[in-house]
């Protein structure tokens, strides 16, 4: 059997125990007297296998202990040595905190039975009082490191333990952080789409038709247009980065858009879409009733916005709708434009108009859908349509996002 390198602790411990047993061994202090039925050499035997055992104290605890203890029991046959019982406590007391499980458990279970057994034993053998000592004796050499390290071994246990729950709460908040940044930064590309593609794309369809018309009327109203979306853009945009940049409590959030600005959204958007051919209506079939969350609120704009800015990119000639009504417990959008084929778009466009509708919705648990669909009687024969179906329980005010926007 081969036994691991033995720590350097152990190795200043069994040093220590082993001349510290020879200077009272060579000073004749011994723990017993009138025992003389080995020789007097006979006691270092127990001394230098008990200093063994200290190397082999936290790599061989069960070895330790099982030769340990039949070391200070033979050593109670000889003159006995202090450092010898000194170091079997130090064997008892290390078998605990560094061996198994089992074993710590075991050990003081055990070695409180055997100090009760040794002190009826005597106590019945010598019936004397003085028995008594014999039993606290053992108790103190055994009992008592055998406990001592049970509770040490429990202490940092609990010390490790706490420190894998507190790594784990660390891990987990981390892991939350990063999801809650993956978050704002979605929202904020959903954010920052519907608000600048608008203007953007009023602004882009308006100066080509600027280049290309050599007319100074058309010209002059294209360029009105422009400005007043490059201006309402700016404004916008600025408002987003103020509030992106201030983070004090003396900044009060913008407010969030409301479906009361959806008039004001539709004529914006008449205004741009003019030139192609388009007009706009709104028919709001909602019934005055309480208010509506206002993550509610906010979603529905937002589609409705998003949806006429397609409009004016995609669409053929012809009448935009928007319509909105009351499901049960929930609001209805629906914003139908000619569908105007495979053709390319009037303005250039990221693609990530539908996507972040899509995602709007589907964050308030909603149905979302978009595609061309047949058109009604007395209109085109293809229609383009987006339709949400948004949950709306008054009872809950929403939250519109730390942007308020």
């Amino acid at each position: 059997m081969t036994f691991p390198r033995p720590h350097r602790d152990d190795i200043r411990i069994a040093v220590v125990g082993l001349l510290g047993g020879l200077l009272l061994w060579s000073l004749g202090l011994d723990t017993q007297s009138g025992v003389d039925l080995l020789p007097r050499w006979v006691t270092l035997v127990p001394l230098a296998t008990m200093a063994a055992m200290e190397l082999l104290r936290r790599t061989r605890p069960r070895t330790a202990v099982v030769v340990g203890t039949v070391a200070v029991v033979a050593d109670q046959f000889t003159r006995g040595d202090l450092a010898t019982v000194l170091m079997f406590t130090d064997v008892m007391y290390a078998a605990v905190v560094y061996g198994t499980p089992a074993q710590a458990r075991r050990l003081p279970i055990s070695t409180g039975l055997v100090t009760v057994a040794v002190t009826i034993g005597f106590l019945a053998w010598f019936r004397k009082p003085e028995a008594l000592l014999i039993g606290v004796v053992t108790g103190l050499v055994s009992f008592g490191p055998a406990t001592t390290g049970a509770i040490i071994r429990n202490h940092r246990e609990a010390a490790i333990a706490a420190g894998l729950r507190a790594e784990q709460t660390a891990l987990l908040a981390e892991m939350d952080r990063t999801q809650a940044v993956v978050a704002e930064r979605a929202r904020m590309a959903r954010e920052l789409h519907d608000m600048v593609a608008n203007h953007l794309s009023a602004i882009a369809i308006h100066s080509t038709a600027a280049l290309s018309l050599d007319d100074h009327a058309t010209t002059h109203q294209a360029l009105t247009v422009i400005r007043e979306n490059s201006v309402e853009g700016l404004a916008e945009m600025r408002r987003l980065i103020g509030l992106l940049r201030d983070s004090g409590d003396d900044n009060e959030p913008a407010a969030a858009p409301t479906l009361a600005g959806l008039d004001a959204l539709v004529a914006r958007a008449g205004a741009n879409g003019t030139p192609s051919g388009l007009s706009f209506v709104l028919e709001d079939g909602r019934a005055a009733g309480g208010p509506l969350p206002v993550s509610v609120e906010l979603a529905a704009y937002r589609i409705v916005q998003e949806s006429l800015t397609n409009a004016v990119k995609h669409a053929a000639p012809g009448e935009v709708r928007v319509s909105l009504w009351e499901g049960a417990e929930s609001l209805c959008v629906r914003v139908v434009s000619p569908y105007a084929g495979e053709g390319g778009p009037r303005a250039p466009g990221s693609g990530a108009g539908l996507t972040g509708m899509r995602e709007r919705v589907a964050l308030l648990d909603g149905e979302f859908e978009a595609g061309p669909v047949a058109g009604g009687p007395g209109g085109p024969a293809k229609v383009w349509q987006v339709k949400a179906v948004l949950p709306a329980d008054p009872s809950v005010p929403g939250d519109p996002g730390p942007y308020g926007v």
